[in-house]
Order: C-alpha cells, then sequence, then structure tokens
C-alpha cells in the first residue's frame, strides 16, 4: 500500500433513531441511521402492515374476511370432503 493515500481506520459509533449503539471500525467515526436490526420489523417479527389507499380493506371486504378470520385450510376442506363422501357412502 502506498502511504498516505488511505483514510484512517478508527473506533466508530453507529447510531439508530431508536438509540441502539453498535461499536465497529470505519473511516468515519460516527454513523447516524434511521433503522437498525434491533427496530427493523423483519429482525423484530413483528411486521407492521403499511396500507396505502385502502387497498387491504378492498381485498377483505371483496373476500368477505374480517380483521383476524383467515380463509378456510386445506385440512378444514380436506375433513368436509371425506365427511360428505362417508356420508354418500353410507347413504348408498
Amino acid at each position: 500500500m502506498k502511504s498516505g493515500i488511505h483514510p484512517e481506520y478508527v473506533e466508530s459509533r453507529i447510531i439508530c433513531a431508536c438509540g441502539n449503539i453498535i461499536e465497529t471500525r470505519s473511516t468515519v467515526p460516527e454513523i447516524h441511521i434511521e433503522i437498525c436490526s434491533n427496530c427493523h420489523p423483519f429482525f423484530t417479527g413483528k411486521q407492521k402492515l403499511v396500507d396505502t389507499a385502502g387497498r387491504v380493506e378492498k381485498f377483505r371486504a371483496k373476500y368477505g374476511m374480517a380483521d383476524g378470520e383467515s380463509e378456510t385450510t386445506v385440512d378444514e376442506v380436506s375433513a368436509e370432503t371425506e365427511a360428505e363422501e362417508a356420508e354418500a357412502t353410507a347413504d348408498a
């Protein structure tokens, strides 16, 4: 490496808007960020649904789903189908 052309590599602090501080090394002594692994929804598991223009409500209204209500699962459908087939064979 040539001397005198490279930036100094120093101890650095990364400061998040949530207050989390990460100690590392960088050419910049202090870095301010808006979101980190402690507050990002992907890492925390607390996904936030950002709805613009009411798309989620429109979808739920279209398919008749209330808040927290989910569609019928595959297991429930197969159990209903088996019950109907058993009833049909018992009647015959």
